[in-house]
């Protein structure tokens, strides 16, 4: 009964009847494929999902994962390929455009995560790498003012998280605002003594 209703969830999200293709046979291929992603094998990762691709070309779940392992084999293209349709089937889900978000941040396409971004705090205001990432896309395109606004609205949420507290950082630094930054770099190392950009700007 158990393996039933899980297989009833995972074909709304395919959205395509199995064909083919059981309960078992799918759950195995997605285990060799996380076995093989564990090892670093990440071309064998895929190939262990190909059965499932061939079934279930336009579902949902594989092509989040096939989207993942092509970003981590780093061929860029076929990521956003697969991340693309999984963010088609599922309109209105963050996850496939938070990975969308990776090929173009490992590109340094600021413009494109900006974009994808924005999509996301569309749907959920508060996504944490949503706001972190819009944070360094506009820092990187010199848009420093905005982005210390996303990380003092995340600040609020998480006052010490260090990642939120170094883009603040850089982003006063690059205003001119140079002692509020060196200050906020110090309180940084007392949080992560092994913070590698607030040891770059704050002298031994």
């Amino acid at each position: 009964m158990r393996k039933l209703i899980l297989l009833l969830f995972l074909l709304p999200v395919w959205s395509l009847p199995a064909r083919g293709m059981d309960y078992e046979r799918i759950k195995r291929a997605y285990q060799l494929s996380y076995q093989f992603e564990r090892r670093g094998e990440y071309a064998r990762a895929r190939e262990a999902l190909l059965p499932v691709y061939e079934n279930f070309p336009r579902g949902y779940t594989v092509n989040l994962r096939l989207g993942w392992l092509f970003y981590l084999e780093g061929h860029y293209r076929n990521a956003i390929h697969h991340y693309r349709i999984a963010a088609a089937v599922a309109p209105g889900a963050v996850e496939p455009l938070l990975g969308l978000s990776l090929p173009y941040l490992a590109q340094k396409n600021w413009t494109r995560v900006e974009a994808l971004m924005y999509q996301v705090l569309k749907r959920d205001f508060y996504n944490y790498y949503g706001n972190l990432r819009l944070a360094v896309a506009l820092r990187k395109e010199g848009k420093y003012a905005q982005a210390e606004a996303v990380c003092r609205k995340m600040l609020t949420l998480y006052p010490t998280d260090t990642a939120f507290l170094t883009e603040l950082a850089l982003d006063l630094y690059q205003q001119g605002k140079r002692r509020r930054a060196l200050e906020i770099f110090r309180n940084i190392l007392i949080l992560d003594p092994a913070n590698p950009v607030a040891s770059k700007y704050v002298s031994p």
